[in-house]
C-alpha cells in the first residue's frame, strides 16, 4: 500500500531541487553560510482556505510550478525517504517561468 500526502488548507507540498556543490578541480567548495532561498517543484496543493470574511481563497500555486522558498520559516520533513518542504502560498518567494529570448 502506497501513501500520499496531500497538504491542508492553502500549504503547498514542495519537493527540492538539489542544486549540488560547486567543484574546482578535486577540491569541492560547499555552500555553507550563505543563506538563499531554496528551489523546488511543487508536487501537491491544498484545495485553498476561507477568510475570515467566509470567501474561499484559492490557492494561486499549481503542480509542476518551480518555486522559490525561504531557508528560515519552511517545515522539512522526511515521507518514505524523501525530502519535502511544506510552506504556506503566501510563504512562496517567486515562481519561477522559462522565457524565450528574442536576441
Amino acid at each position: 500500500m502506497s501513501k500520499t500526502l496531500i497538504p491542508q488548507n492553502d500549504r503547498v507540498l514542495v519537493k527540492p531541487i538539489d542544486e549540488g556543490e560547486q567543484m574546482y578541480g578535486n577540491i569541492v567548495i560547499p555552500d555553507m553560510g550563505k543563506e538563499k532561498p531554496e528551489m523546488g517543484e511543487v508536487v501537491a496543493i491544498g484545495p485553498g482556505r476561507t477568510s475570515e470574511f467566509g470567501h474561499y481563497i484559492p490557492v494561486k500555486s499549481k503542480v509542476g510550478d518551480l518555486v522559490l522558498v525561504p531557508k528560515i520559516g519552511t517545515l522539512r520533513i522526511d515521507f518514505e525517504g524523501d525530502e519535502y518542504y511544506i510552506v504556506q502560498d503566501k510563504e512562496i518567494l517567486a515562481t519561477v517561468k522559462e522565457t524565450e529570448d528574442n536576441g
